[in-house]
């Protein structure tokens, strides 16, 4: 009973304090009633909750006890009582509203106390959060990156870290047409927050900032070429085109293939590629049979979507690689190894497109005869064994693919009875899977033929991007990412229905990141030892850390 009394009498206390501090005209004068408030955060539970509400109401007034009423308002944002704790968050926002000098310091407290567990404590932390953004967005987000940034602090800690990321993705981004006025001068200084965290990111933050980044207004379609410039850097930046390539970096491939892929809708707007190819052509073509199985097909795709959209200069320095590649994966006769024929689908797009933009180059690595009044032309010398190689192996891969076409035209065949006899739902979905295959099969067959005759005249007319539609971006939903598999089909002989050799790829989205690449960026993959331009813990890009940051 005396508990409850001295509790009692404590409150009334307050209640006088306050009335005597909303009464008064001058209340600057009236220290010894806020003083009685401060100390009240040292008393009961009930008189605690009540202080959490008066401190911050008449904080302005006192600015020589700014220090202490600050302290004993962060002690109750401590306390174990969820009343209290609850009720002190909810007043933070008040201390910014007539002194934002304190906006930094506020938001930072916040920013630690994500990590709550309580449903109606974190609620509480992201309605203060958003109430200090509102007040002034420009200073309430810089105080929030600092928590992503600061990653050469080892006291900071990546929990928090990780839970004011969440926070800019769910609660910040979808609000970026209210919260960042005035438009352009906001949607710079986020541009330049982000770019500032970079250097430590993983593969999926990345992609999170790209997304945000990329629907900002500074970046639309009416953005001027510099800006389309500036993300394209930023992408190469995290793509590591300045360092040293090893092959056995599986982190920095998944970077590069990720990367490009990012990059290519820029691309697509006029942006240059030049230094994503420039890497690939000299890195990584050289030594692609060393590369993992599941990188190969990736990379190839990404060359073929880049392709469209190349400069002559580039198309010219990368075509001997391409003709190269060509040459292994489409054989001069039968030999009873495996074909893939993705890849060669992939190789025929990236050729046909480069070949247009610098179709005399096709001259001294086909044999070709264009004239084109250059003296790169080299129409004196003769490359006539080199034309025969080369459509004798257009004629075996026709072969080959028809062959194969036949026998997934056949294999289609016994799926349909197969289906109508299918009893289990396990059943259906695996016979619909093998149709899929089937049908993915039989486009980039279709498309192999499509590409390949042309190619047999000695001027040959090298076919225009939208002549062809890709097998994996067709009749594809926008939503279903490749899951970036490779795809290799026996010869004939072997494949008696064709369908599962194929895979069981359905594409991804034009300058889509593949969905594999994404998963594995969530796994926590660690980058290895190599420095370069990371920054922080050393995370990889499925951890965090090779990157470039933007000081």
């Amino acid at each position: 009973m005396t508990d409850a009394l001295e509790e009692a009498n404590q409150i009334e206390k307050l209640y006088e304090f306050g009335e005597r501090l909303n009464e008064a005209k001058d209340k600057s004068q009236n220290v010894k009633d806020y003083e009685g408030i401060i100390d009240a955060t040292k008393t009961r539970i009930k008189a605690k909750q009540l202080a959490a509400q008066l401190i911050p109401r008449f904080f302005k007034f006192f600015p020589n006890l700014s220090s202490r009423a600050l302290n004993a308002h962060f002690d109750l944002i401590e306390e174990e009582d969820l009343a209290v704790r609850v009720q002190a968050i909810r007043g933070l926002p008040l201390f910014c509203k007539d002194t934002k000098e304190y906006i930094s310091k506020i938001v930072d407290i916040l920013g630690q106390l994500l990590t709550a567990e309580e449903i109606v404590e974190r609620d509480a932390v992201h309605k203060a959060l958003m109430s200090v953004l509102r007040q002034d967005v420009k200073e309430s987000l810089t105080a929030l990156f600092k928590h992503i940034w600061n990653v050469e602090d080892p006291s900071q800690d990546d929990t928090i870290r990780d839970k004011v990321l969440c926070f800019i993705r769910d609660k910040v981004f979808p609000l970026k047409a209210e919260l960042l006025r005035p438009q352009e001068e906001m949607e710079r200084h986020i541009t330049d927050l982000i770019k500032k965290s970079l250097g430590d990111v993983t593969g999926a933050e990345f992609r999170m900032f790209m997304d945000f980044l990329k629907n900002l207004i500074i970046f639309g379609e009416k953005a001027p070429p510099e800006r389309l410039k500036e993300l394209i850097e930023i992408i190469e930046g995290q793509a590591d085109l300045d360092a040293q390539f090893d092959v056995l970096d599986a982190d920095h491939i998944d970077r590069l293939i990720s990367c490009l892929f990012m990059a290519i809708p820029f691309f697509v707007r006029g942006a240059s590629g030049s230094k994503f190819l420039n890497y690939i052509n000299k890195h990584i073509l050289p030594v692609f049979d060393k590369l993992p199985e599941e990188r190969k097909l990736d990379l190839l795709k990404g060359l073929a979507e880049i392709s469209p959209y190349t400069t002559p200069q580039d198309s010219r320095q990368i075509l001997p690689s391409v003709v190269q590649l060509l040459k292994k994966y489409m054989p001069a006769r039968k030999t009873g190894e495996e074909t893939n024929f993705t890849y060669v689908e992939c190789l025929l797009f990236s050729f046909h497109h480069l070949a247009h933009k610098a179709p005399n180059s096709t001259n001294s690595l086909c044999g070709y005869k264009i004239v084109t009044g250059q003296p790169s032309d080299r129409l004196g010398e003769d490359f006539s064994e080199y034309y025969k190689e080369f459509t004798e192996r257009l004629s075996s891969i026709e072969d080959l693919t028809r062959g194969t076409m036949k026998k997934l035209t056949q294999g289609m065949a016994e799926q349909n009875k197969a289906m109508s006899a299918a009893k289990t739902d396990e059943a259906k979905d695996s016979i619909k899977t093998q149709k899929q295959n089937s049908t993915t099969g039989l486009r980039t067959c279709n498309n192999i033929l499509a590409m390949t005759k042309p190619l047999h005249s000695k001027t040959p007319t090298f076919i225009g991007y939208k002549s062809i539609n890709l097998s994996w971006k067709e009749a594809v939903k926008p939503s279903v990412p490749s899951n970036a598999t490779a795809t290799g089909v026996k010869r004939p002989a072997n494949a008696a229905n064709g369908s599962n050799n194929f895979g069981t790829k359905k594409g991804r989205v034009a300058g889509g990141m593949p969905n594999q690449l994404v998963n594995r960026a969530l796994e926590g993959i660690s980058y290895g030892g190599r420095g370069g331009g990371r920054r922080g813990r050393g995370r990889g890009w499925g951890g965090r850390g090779r990157g470039r940051g933007y000081q």
